[in-house]
């Protein structure tokens, strides 16, 4: 679908440092989509992010990509801390867990497609740094959450997408879950270190590792979010793992 902007422009900005090379993805996770485009123009708030897209499938521009948005708060990804500096952020219109989350339609996602696309013309964004805003700080978000079509956005070039052979999920054993110890828990933490997570690697299976895992199953597992590492979640690790690195080797990007 072609892409047609709308620009309402937010003062929530400053500068970058240097390109962007990221995007995060959001929720609104507000009653109205007007409530949401408010409070991200108001200079009290100190919140904005690049671009808002609504339910019927229009964008709003905010905020420049080439200045420095305020949308994804405290976290990390790949070892970057400041993802504001990195990033180009979306606010896709959705009430969120808080007030009704539900289904994204159609016309949104083929919008949010097509911003992704203008967007990366213009910069170099791995697939493996195309992220929700969950999974820079598990934390503390949730968006944009399991409903969020993640596999359709991978199937037309933007981002990554891994689904394990049943034999591979059956390889992995017993569940992982909060308590548990060993190597298993030990190449668990490793592997969500390595895709770009914070957690750090070693360590038992503590509160951190499960609101990681939680959050890498919103993204690459939504059928099951509940911080809960089965064989599934681990083979999807592992294979997400693999898209990643082999991306990395060869620099190939979409």
């Amino acid at each position: 679908m072609p892409l047609i902007l709308t620009e309402a422009l937010s003062p929530n900005f400053d500068t970058r440092s240097a390109p962007p090379d990221m995007l995060v993805l959001h929720y609104t996770g507000m009653q109205t989509a007007r409530a949401a485009i408010d409070r991200l123009r108001d200079s009290e708030s100190k919140v904005s992010a690049h671009y808002v897209v609504d339910e019927d499938g229009s964008i709003l521009r905010l905020v420049p990509e080439e200045r420095r948005a305020w949308h994804a708060g405290r976290g990390a990804w790949q070892g970057e801390t400041d993802c504001n500096a990195a990033s180009i952020g979306i606010e896709i219109v959705n009430p969120g867990h808080e007030f009704g989350y539900r289904d994204f339609p159609e016309v949104q996602i083929d919008a949010v497609i097509s911003l992704v696309n203008d967007i990366r013309a213009r910069w170099t964004i791995p697939d493996a740094r195309i992220i929700g805003h969950s999974d820079l700080a598990p934390e503390r978000k949730q968006d944009p959450g399991e409903r969020f079509p993640w596999k359709r956005l991978a199937a037309v070039g933007h981002g990554l997408w891994f689904e394990p052979a049943p034999e591979r999920i059956a390889a992995l054993g017993v569940p992982l879950g909060v308590g548990d110890e060993g190597l298993g828990v030990v190449v668990l933490r490793a592997g969500l270190h390595r895709l770009g997570y914070a957690l750090t690697p070693g360590g038992d299976y503590d509160a951190a590792t499960k609101l990681t895992v939680e959050a890498f199953q919103r993204h690459w597992r939504p059928g099951q979010v509940d911080g809960i590492a089965d064989g599934e979640t681990r083979a999807t690790l592992m294979g997400v793992l693999q898209l990643a690195t082999a991306e990395s080797a060869t620099g190939v990007l979409n």
